[in-house]
């Protein structure tokens, strides 16, 4: 007979984050009383809406509510969509026609001839999106300054509108050359490819990415109108679906900047969501930040099928223009992520020459690991962490799933102890030192490579399986703490409601910084925040709640590359050359003393400032706590295996410090601490792993 469990009591309005990753999707409710609820379903990869509302169905029966009460007195709901990425990664985009300036029609495919390898020659690049035949060159011409040199020839551009509907074209991307200096000849350019085409889905690279670059500007265009069909379909849909059951707000979607953004304004720019799920830990660390009382944390959020590494340095979190997804190059506003295949649901096997291998493929949510029963028969870290005692058979991920040992042994027995000639014990161990390896890497890849020393840094242990790696990882980095949220399993839902709504705008603008004092600069910034200031009035902010910041894009004449660098009003020139050459030195390790400056580009970020979200301060601990139990559990290869405490979650109060070796069993993670360490309930009732670095290179 099943025990009776009261209603969720809430207090509205409340806000409402999920995020919809590979395994599972995320809900977490905040209301205006400080409490927070985090639910679990299982994403379903064939249609992510569908997990998004199985969410809704299941927050709202927790709450004893209906859908409409429960989406009814929501006041700001916010969705992290993996949907841009997938549909990109998997190839499953709209049929794209480009068109472009004569003698530019193989400038996508000829891209820039770098290589992430320059060893590495006969890798093929992946298929263009846009095959040569839908690749339409049009006459006209603009110089660098937008001076029109030779008119557009509309006949030919109505044409090849005629083209692309006899092709069955879905969406169309127009890049000309120096577009980005003046968009006259793109905007009636667009035009008369209506007029033959009929379509809706037109994509300006003037409008979409108006940079210097032509392949980068191109190929970041055509992407744009590859997920536009598919992405904003998916989004206005389920904006529409989450209106008729109730929700009286408009749906916000976290974009790659880790900003949040309306449907209808995302829906010009969907190419801005290509890091939407993991972008939102921005949110999340700058909550942590402050409950840690430290600004300077690594974050490494591991799920089912990844591990999202991010960075913090002095408050600030690094965003950059350069991406690539699936091997195709973007320019636009991103988080400075870097992601590795390593997470909860991570292959792991033998290959022909006899050597172990985890990752980067994943099982996904279906099948999943073979502990879930699925129909999974590959060894997973999951599997290899239940195998070792890290986790206990039976329900798992708030009753999500049911873990079974036999199946993991099975798996790890037949796919990598018995090939390997090892015990199933020393083969899941192995596993995972060669996990933790990735991962560290990870990190070092963030940090180091990036001038940081991460010694200094508090490693945020995130994410369903970042708490049973953090310690390890943390310990080879050389770090002092790890920091594990108490709902760690959910850290890209938590941080969307954290996440302030933002838009970037950008003006191409070239000038020698020393000449700032005769040709100021300030109309051309003025003209930026007069723009994102209206957006975000009609996004719903008051003047009082709407904040701008200034950077400028600058480099060493002769150099290709720029840094982004913020600015305040009354900046001079030498104040502002003085902040390049800091930031050139601690990423390069010198600088040119005396060399000339260039600004390349001015940006502006308009924010839409949320309201801070009540906190309930966590109770004090009444007295010592108690384990639930003990169990045997591999440590590592020095201590082998031990006894080791096992906590529950909710039992643990601020103040309680606990010596490991412990297991911690929270409702969306499991935190694993080695023999060394010991662990605190700090006062925001997270945790807080402090090690004994004796064994740190």
């Amino acid at each position: 007979m099943e025990s009776y469990q009261a209603p969720i009591s809430l207090q509205a309005p409340w806000r409402i984050g999920v995020d919809v990753g590979g395994t599972f999707t995320d809900m977490v409710i905040v209301d205006s009383g400080g409490r927070l609820e985090v639910f679990k379903v299982p994403s379903v990869p064939d249609d992510p809406a569908r997990g998004v509302l199985n969410a809704v169905v299941k927050a709202a029966a927790a709450c004893g509510l209906s859908e409409g009460d429960f989406l009814g007195q929501c006041g700001f709901f916010a969705h992290g969509s993996t949907v841009a990425t997938n549909t990109l990664l998997e190839r499953k985009g709209a049929k794209v026609g480009l068109l472009t300036t004569e003698g530019f029609r193989d400038s996508l495919e000829i891209r820039r001839g770098i290589r992430s390898n320059p060893w590495d020659h006969r890798t093929p690049y992946p298929e263009v999106l846009v095959p040569r035949h839908l690749r339409l060159p049009v006459r006209g011409r603009l110089d660098t300054h937008g001076v029109e040199l030779e008119p557009l020839d509309l006949e030919q551009a109505r044409a090849a509108g005629d083209r692309f509907r006899a092709e069955g074209v879905e969406a169309v991307a127009i890049c000309l050359i120096n577009g980005f200096a003046n968009p006259a000849h793109e905007i009636a350019a667009a035009e008369a490819v209506r007029e033959g085409w009929g379509g809706n889905w037109i994509s300006r690279s003037s409008a979409i990415v108006p940079i210097i670059g032509e392949y980068e500007r191109t190929s970041t265009t055509v992407v744009n109108a590859y997920l536009a069909p598919r992405v904003v379909g998916y989004l206005r849909n389920l904006d529409s679906e989450l209106a008729a059951k109730g929700l009286r707000h408009r749906l916000f979607l976290l974009q790659s900047n880790g900003g949040a953004v309306s449907v209808e304004q995302i829906a010009h720019q969907p190419v801005n969501l290509v890091l939407s799920g993991p972008a939102a830990g921005v949110g999340s660390l700058r909550h942590f930040a402050r409950t840690a009382g430290h600004d300077d944390l690594i974050s490494m959020e591991i799920g089912g099928t990844s591990c999202d590494v991010m960075l913090m340095a002095e408050g600030r979190i690094a965003i950059t223009d350069e991406l690539t997804v699936a091997d195709y190059d973007l320019v636009i506003p991103s988080v400075d992520i870097h992601t590795v295949g390593a997470g909860g649901g991570t292959i792991a096997g033998v290959d022909r020459a006899g050597m172990l291998f985890a990752g980067p493929a994943g099982a996904g949510a279906r099948p999943g690991p073979a502990c879930y029963g699925f129909g999974g028969t590959e060894p997973t870290v999951t599997d290899a962490h239940l195998v070792l005692g890290r986790l206990k058979p039976g329900p798992y991920a708030g009753g999500s799933v049911s873990l079974d040992l036999e199946r993991a042994t099975a798996a790890i027995r037949d796919r990598v102890a018995a090939p390997l000639g090892l015990l199933v014990e020393e083969a899941a161990a192995g596993i995972l030192r060669l996990v933790e390896q990735n991962l560290l890497h990870a990190v070092e890849r963030i940090s180091i490579q990036r001038g940081r020393n991460p010694r200094r840094f508090l490693l945020v242990a995130c994410g369903g399986a970042g708490p049973m790696h953090g310690a390890a990882v943390a310990r080879k980095l050389g770090c002092r703490a790890v920091y594990v949220p108490r709902q760690a399993g959910a850290f890209c839902a938590l941080g969307m409601l954290h996440s302030d709504v933002r838009q970037d705008f950008m003006d191409v603008h070239f000038q020698d910084l020393d000449t700032l004092g005769d040709h100021p600069i300030e109309g051309r910034f003025a003209a930026l925040e007069t723009e994102a200031r209206e957006l975000l009035t009609r996004e719903g902010f008051d003047a009082a709640d709407t904040v701008t910041e200034r950077e400028l894009d600058l480099r060493y004449d002769g150099q290709q590359w720029d840094l982004r660098i913020p600015v305040a009003a009354k900046d001079g020139a030498a104040a502002i050359r003085a902040a390049f050459e800091t930031e050139y030195d601690r990423r390069f390790g010198h600088t040119v003393d005396g060399a000339r400056i260039l600004i390349t580009a001015l940006r502006v970020v308009g924010k839409g400032l949320l309201p801070p979200m009540a906190e309930t301060p966590p109770p004090a601990a009444d007295g010592p706590a108690r384990p639930t139990g003990h169990r045997r559990v591999h440590i590592d290869d020095r201590h082998r295996e031990m006894e080791c405490a096992v906590y529950h979650g909710p039992d643990l109060r601020r103040g309680h410090r606990l010596p490991g070796p412990l297991l911690i069993e929270e409702t969306t993670t499991t935190l694993f601490a080695g023999p060394t360490d010991q662990v605190e309930v700090d006062a925001a009732g997270n945790y807080l792993i402090h090690l004994d670095n004796q064994e740190a290179p």
